[in-house]
């Protein structure tokens, strides 16, 4: 099973966080759901055409939502509408096209393979009216966008000829400025960024080992403060040490989610940060489980997946804390990937046919609870 195409260039640098999902994954995958789990307004969605996997990777305050699709031969990005039609992206004379996120007025960021034998990425924005614009930060051998904001600042990582990972912020004009966190050894991975232009993402950290991956945030001004959760909160039995701090998401007030754990245990801790700095840890309601939110908006509201409780299921936290959990009829395995202000939820799951589908579960299912422990 595939959750996105991936070049030679990204394995390495996210090896600890993969390695963990994928043995969890295999752990849960096929079991049984809750006994307390219930149907909610989900609606289920692929590409015209023969369909092997369809991954959303991010959804506009409209409801547009874009990724890619693996039509067993190919893959293209895809753009579909709130009221559901499709718009294919390839870009011109690429061998694969992945749309990796959208702002509100519709512009698109991602990136496509070149064709060039191993795969290369190279960045790209697609404006509203269809028109393609290829970038690179200098030196780049592979580019990746993450976010896209509303004033079509662009924020990503690339790797340069060493195989050193770097983020880097690229201005509406198509000014690119490099982003690498002072004093780091290793690499720096933007994952998030805000609506005012603020990144987060981790970065390599080997000369303090056992701590080699700390979060971090770059201010508007380019200031840097980084941060790890606190040692064993959340967690009497634990001992002191957090390996690897992953931030997923920023959203307009500052908050950053995303997920950490230590070096005693394989479970997994989600934890919100808060702007002044505070970190609560967000765990999955069952004992044991391992959280990985992936996605929080304006409100606060945040989503992700768990795997425990017999199964790996899509969860959602609203602001005071309460989380409830979902899952696609018939899914096996439920990835949300991104939620927007208004409350819709897209993501991905896989059915028992072992078949890829994209989904969108509407504000009304979650204003309405679905299945909760």
């Amino acid at each position: 099973m595939t959750t996105r195409p991936l070049a030679p260039a990204q394995l390495a640098p996210a090896i600890r966080q993969k390695a963990i999902l994928s043995l969890l994954a295999l752990c849960t995958l096929g079991l049984s759901l809750p006994a307390s789990a219930q149907k909610s307004a989900f609606t289920t969605f692929d590409p015209p055409g023969p369909i092997v996997e369809t991954i959303p990777t991010s959804m506009s305050p409209s409801g547009a939502i874009t990724g890619w699709y693996f039509d067993g031969n190919i893959f293209h990005g895809f753009l579909r509408s709130l009221q559901g039609a499709f718009t294919i992206l390839d870009f011109p004379g690429a061998t694969g096209t992945s749309g990796a996120s959208i702002n509100p007025a519709g512009m698109i960021t991602g990136y496509y393979f070149d064709g060039s034998g191993l795969p290369v990425f190279h960045g790209f924005v697609r404006s509203p009216d269809g028109d393609w614009t290829s970038f690179d930060p200098v030196g780049a051998t592979d580019t990746e966008p993450a976010s896209i904001n509303p004033a079509g600042e662009i924020a990503g990582t690339y790797y340069d000829a060493n195989h050193v990972s770097h983020g880097f912020l690229r201005d509406p004009d198509g000014a690119i400025t490099s982003v690498d966190v002072p004093d780091s050894n290793g690499g720096t991975f933007v994952t998030g960024m805000s609506p005012s232009g603020e990144i987060t993402g981790y970065y390599d950290d080997n000369d303090e080992y056992p701590q080699p991956q700390r979060g971090f945030l770059r201010s508007r001004d380019g200031a840097y403060t980084t941060f790890v959760p606190p040692p064993g909160e959340g967690c009497s039995s634990c001992r002191v040490n957090v390996l690897s701090t992953m931030p997923r998401s920023i959203n307009p007030a500052g908050e950053i989610i995303g997920n950490f754990y230590r070096d005693d245990a394989q479970t997994v801790h989600g934890f919100v940060r808060e702007r002044d700095g505070k970190i609560t840890i967000l765990d999955a309601p069952c004992a044991g489980a391992s959280t990985f939110p992936n996605s929080i908006n304006a409100a606060g509201v945040i989503t992700g997946i768990y795997y425990g409780c017999g199964a790996a299921h899509g969860f959602m936290r609203d602001h005071d804390g309460k989380i409830t959990t979902f899952d696609p009829p018939g899914s096996a395995y439920t990835m949300p990937t991104s939620i927007n202000d208004a409350g819709a939820i897209t993501g991905w799951y896989v059915d028992a046919s072992s078949v890829t589908h994209g989904f969108l579960r509407s504000p009304a299912a979650n204003s309405r609870g679905g299945p909760q422990h």
